[in-house]
C-alpha cells in the first residue's frame, strides 16, 4: 500500500509518463495478485 501511495506522489510530481504509468498498472496488478493470493 505505501508503495502504491509513493508511485501516486511521484506521478504527480512528474506528471504524465507512459512508462510511470505502466508501472503503476504493474504494481495495481501484483497488488491485486498478493491479496487474491492470501486470501
Amino acid at each position: 500500500m505505501g508503495g502504491l501511495v509513493l508511485v501516486t506522489a511521484y506521478s504527480v510530481a512528474l506528471g504524465s509518463n507512459g512508462w510511470l504509468w505502466f508501472g503503476w498498472v504493474v504494481l495495481g496488478l501484483l497488488t491485486v495478485g498478493v491479496v487474491v493470493a492470501r486470501a
